[in-house]
């Protein structure tokens, strides 16, 4: 009961609206599933090779980074409402239509203008999410709209290999597509608007000239290291999978399984996680440097033994990785976005991941079909300890810009 009941209180003084909003994202991910069994449809169902399948990923992550850049734009112009609103009912329609593309370059396209226009959902959102919290708790207000996403990522691969198996892969599209539209049916019922907020310390007064993201040097190392984080952590949708089938010949339903893992270890333990390392006696850089070495390690013990048991450590590894991480390094880039326009800079946030898209989903692809996977794991391993370092520097320009202040004065 003791634990229960601490358990529950890791969800306590969150705004009613960050509730809906987490619901809405639980019905639009559970039914993402089309997402990671991607590469496995376009190998299996369409007969793509694996380079060729390494650009249509690049295809993703370019309309992706499309996306993100419009959407912090029109977020700033219109405000976040319409943009989740019209981005998730396009993207809806959209993923529907896909299963009927065919062709290599129409599949590439089909791909982009999805990812362009279901990826300005997120600067939208983080925006939103500044609206509905307050600084002290935005880290768990982020890590609850993550529970809802890895709630439904763990009911979405788990379903979607029971679908392929039992109906094929034109189920997932449907299903994508549908639950995408019954989000924003909820979006419109239950999600009022309200206007962006700020916690008064870090914004300029109005007469103030706003603060550009591109001006702002900690914001683009922090971007840099956030998008080499991805890039490997983005393997987990392409390759992993792969890996999983090719070298420990697992079906899909099994690999459906075992990433579901990820999700419902994070749906148990990310909110008590950030609620314990909330208090200010931990340092948010501390704890992002360390979770991008266990990121690091998930890729490494993956060639230390062909023993089915290292995808288990793996997934360990990559899933408290990602706990860590994602929720301060969300966090971090909230705040620091009040300093200027939200929309300009969760954009530029969002356009790292994309960017990640881009290269990390071909560069896997690549390696593995020119090196093999023993490389691949090893480069990745690479990228994250020189991600780990990019936020040391991080670190020390913040550090000097605080100690600089008191001097301009």
């Amino acid at each position: 009961m003791v634990l229960l009941h601490k358990y529950l209180n890791a969800f306590s003084g969150l705004r009613k609206e960050l509730w809906w909003l987490s619901l809405i994202t639980l019905i639009n991910r559970a039914g993402t599933m089309v997402i990671p069994f991607l590469s496995l449809y376009l190998t299996d169902a369409r007969g793509f090779t694996l380079s060729d399948v390494g650009w249509v990923m690049t295809a993703f992550g370019f309309g992706s980074l499309a996306g993100s850049w419009a959407g912090g734009k029109l977020t700033d112009r219109f405000g976040y409402r319409p943009i989740m609103i019209w981005s998730l009912t396009i993207s809806g329609i959209m993923f529907i239509l896909l299963q009927f593309v065919e062709t290599f370059y129409m599949m590439c396209l089909g791909v982009f203008l999805i990812m362009m226009v279901a990826d300005a959902f997120r600067p939208a959102m983080f925006v939103s999410l500044a609206a509905y919290s307050r600084p002290e708790n935005r880290a768990r207000a982020i890590s609850l709209i993550r529970l809802a996403m890895n709630l439904g990522w763990t009911l979405g691969p788990a379903c979607g290999g029971l679908l392929i198996t039992s109906l094929g892969y034109s189920g997932l599209f449907w299903v994508d597509g549908i639950t995408c539209i019954l989000a924003v049916l909820v979006f419109i019922r239950l999600l009022r608007p309200k206007p962006t907020v700020s916690d008064g310390k870090h914004v300029p007064s109005s007469d103030a000239p706003k603060v550009s993201p591109y001006r702002d040097g900690p914001y683009l190392v922090f971007i840099l290291a956030m998008t080499l984080i991805a890039f490997s952590f983005l393997q987990l949708f392409s390759t992993i999978p792969l890996f999983y089938r090719d070298v420990h010949m697992l079906s899909e339903d099994q690999i459906g399984l075992l990433m579901a893992m990820n999700g419902f270890a994070i749906f148990l333990l990310e909110m008590p996680v950030i609620k314990y390392f909330e208090n200010p006696r931990f340092s948010v850089y501390k704890i992002l440097i360390a979770s991008t070495l266990m990121l690091a390690l998930s890729f490494l013990v993956l060639n230390l033994s062909s023993w089915f048991g290292v995808l288990i450590i793996g997934m360990f590894f990559i899933t408290f990785g990602e706990i860590l991480n994602f929720p301060f390094g969300n966090s971090m880039a909230v705040e620091r976005a009040q300093r200027g326009k939200q929309g300009d800079y969760m954009g530029l946030y969002s356009m790292g991941f994309a960017v990640s898209h881009i290269f990390g989903h071909n560069a896997g692809m690549q390696l593995i079909d020119n090196y093999g996977f023993t490389v691949t794991w090893y480069v990745m391993t690479a990228v994250l300890i020189i991600a780990a370092l990019t936020l040391v520097w991080m670190k020390r320009l913040i550090e000097r810009e605080k100690a600089a202040v008191p001097a301009s004065n």
